[in-house]
């Protein structure tokens, strides 16, 4: 399967759709995927749907292509299209019919994320035509797996991680498969809510196909195949346009995962970044290899990390489309972190892949200082708090990312409290649906203030404490960036590290770590999560006073810290500042560099 699926040619005759026409078919399909995306939604039984809004619904032609796409999370900027792929590869468009849905959540055949991340496609047939596929892919909270919430941080291969549909047939012909069904509920935890979510990802890419054939009954077929060329090809010319303005050369950066995962070390990860008039091409090859921990991704993974950083530098106002994509291309090395092989747990992939964000991001930044942030808290924090409900006696599975904080710009602060680049238009679970739909109470949710300082300082991440109601449950969490903070650009500081501690109700020592294992909690724990701030951007010495002054009045930080990061003396009674001191202070630590 290719990494990036050649444009194809159609045959009609071109040129005969007017613009305005094209633009109406154009946006009547991106339309689809919105609405495919906003009734998945509406219909979901898991929080990690309706609430996180993990998941993302596309459009693509025949052959795959991506026409367009609605995302909650960004990393599946690339699933949909080789999700796509790997149906066509394996029944061939001879062998699919109207009514069909396909499963898969393969990470090696195109999938491409982990076993939780289920994709549905749908083909579309028009007057017997294959003309479109609609497809989708979300995180199901249970698909079985030696853990309750089936994702693991202690796995050592894919079969400990839950359900394998390898590119399967769940509706044959608008009929459902009941061998398919009975063996997802036969394997799942909570079946009920598994096949709720199942129904509804699979009943929104009908909706999709109905809109669709409207376009197509309305304008007819030729022009909408035209307009869907007209996307794609207008996909790439935006990106070469784009490319013309970046810097051009090959750009290094190296890291480490840190994630500790089964106690594995840290791993080395290095990206050479290469941009062309008509390329961007990201070599991770030099990075370490896979490793017996859930932290690698497949290739599919990291091609899809290469996309969403990719889009957020090129033109993030750009629509996702095959087209604009053309010019990617992610090159690795096959049983690297970055591609490994079956059988490789992956359920943690993401943090493989948010990593290949980051050191492109940092890769790039002294050559385009005025597109990219500072270091920012990169880690999903993915959580598991799981257990039997006392009082129902059915599982529970809390299933959610975290927040943190952002690295400034070369002329902002950074965002305070928002998710990872790998979760893009996500959300945390909020504190009242938390506490109403699972057994726990939300005693803190409030601002890490460890921020980097700089000219422009870093964004806060967040303290959110869940404390245990249930008799027991077991906490799973992964998190990296906990030894590494993000980094400080151009003489800004580092921000801070991501943190997870676990509280005992007994009063004895907190246990203080990044990445947790089934770790067993009972009534009255408390588990606190401490993301990450974002690293500073510039010298703190050229932060203006009054910046400093406001952030000491806001309480963002203390006089103290205003005196050793920004050379601000202020007087803590008055909080005023004492500018014969301050300005004096400042020249002396220019001096001393």
């Amino acid at each position: 399967m290719k990494e990036s699926l050649k444009i194809q040619e159609r045959a009609y005759k071109k040129g005969q759709v007017d613009p305005f026409t094209r633009e109406n078919i154009a946006q009547g399909l991106i339309a689809a995927a919105e609405e495919m995306f906003y009734t998945w939604g509406r219909t979901s039984q898991s929080t990690i749907i309706y609430e996180v809004l993990d998941y993302s619904c596309g459009l693509t032609d025949a052959k795959g292509n991506l026409i367009g796409q609605a995302n909650g999370v960004t990393g599946f900027m690339g699933a949909i299209t080789f999700s796509v792929a790997s149906v066509l590869e394996k029944f061939g468009p001879e062998n699919l019919k109207p009514g069909d849905i396909i499963l898969t959540n393969d990470p090696y055949t195109g999938s491409g994320t982990h076993l939780c991340d289920v994709s549905a496609v749908l083909p579309i047939f028009y007057k017997g035509e294959l003309v479109a596929f609609a497809a989708n892919k979300g995180h199901w909270n249970e698909i079985g797996g030696k853990n309750l919430g089936s994702w693991s941080t202690n796995a050592t291969e894919i079969y400990q991680e839950g359900l394998q549909f390898p590119v399967i047939k769940v509706y044959d012909e608008g009929k459902l498969n009941e061998a398919v069904r009975d063996m997802i509920a036969a394997n799942c935890r909570t079946p009920d809510m598994t096949l709720g979510d199942l129904y509804a990802q699979t009943a929104s890419l009908r909706i999709a196909e109905k809109r669709v054939l409207e376009l197509f009954d309305r304008y007819g077929r030729d022009a909408v195949l035209e307009s869907i060329d007209w996307i794609l090809e207008n996909g790439r010319k935006l990106a070469l346009k784009e490319l013309a303005k970046m810097p051009k050369g090959t750009f290094e950066a190296d890291s480490y995962i840190d994630a500790q995962a089964n106690n594995v070390e840290n791993v080395y990860i290095k990206a050479k970044v290469t941009i062309t008039d008509d390329s961007f091409i990201i070599d991770l090859t030099e990075s370490g290899d896979q490793v017996p921990a859930p932290i690698n991704c497949t290739k599919y993974g990291a091609y899809s990390a290469g996309r969403i950083i990719y889009h957020a530098l090129v033109n993030p106002d750009a629509e996702p489309n095959e087209g604009f994509y053309s010019p990617v291309k992610v090159i690795t090395r096959e049983g690297s972190v970055f591609n490994a092989v079956r059988p490789a747990p992956v359920s943690t992939n993401w943090e493989a892949t948010s990593h290949i964000t980051d050191l492109v991001a940092k890769a790039l930044a002294p050559a385009i200082p005025e597109r990219i942030t500072a270091g920012h808290f990169l880690s999903i924090i993915g959580t598991i708090l799981a257990g039997i409900d006392d009082k129902t006696k059915q599982p529970f599975v809390l299933c959610e990312p975290q927040a943190g904080g952002w690295g400034a710009g070369y002329n902002k602060d950074g965002e305070s409290g928002l998710v990872a680049i790998a979760d893009g238009e996500t959300f945390v679970i909020p504190a009242e649906v938390a506490e109403y739909k699972y057994p726990i109470i939300v005693e803190q949710f409030a601002f890490n203030l460890n921020t980097g300082a700089g000219k422009f300082r870093g964004g806060c991440g967040l303290i959110r404490d869940y404390r245990l109601l249930n008799s027991n449950a077991e906490l799973t969490t992964i998190v990296s960036r906990h030894q590494f903070p993000p980094w400080g650009f151009a003489g800004g500081k580092d921000g801070s590290p991501n943190i997870v501690e676990v509280h005992p109700a007994d009063g004895s020592e907190p246990v203080v770590g990044a990445t947790f294992s089934n770790y067993p909690m009972r009534k009255g724990d408390l588990v606190r999560f401490i993301s990450g701030c974002g690293g500073g951007y510039g010298d703190p010495l050229e932060r203006p006073v009054e910046k400093v002054l406001r952030d000491v009045k806001d309480e963002i930080i203390t006089a103290e810290e205003a005196e050793r990061d920004y050379g601000v003396i202020i007087d803590k009674e008055t909080l005023t500042v004492d500018e014969e001191k301050t300005k004096k202070l400042r020249v002396e630590r220019s001096r001393r560099g």
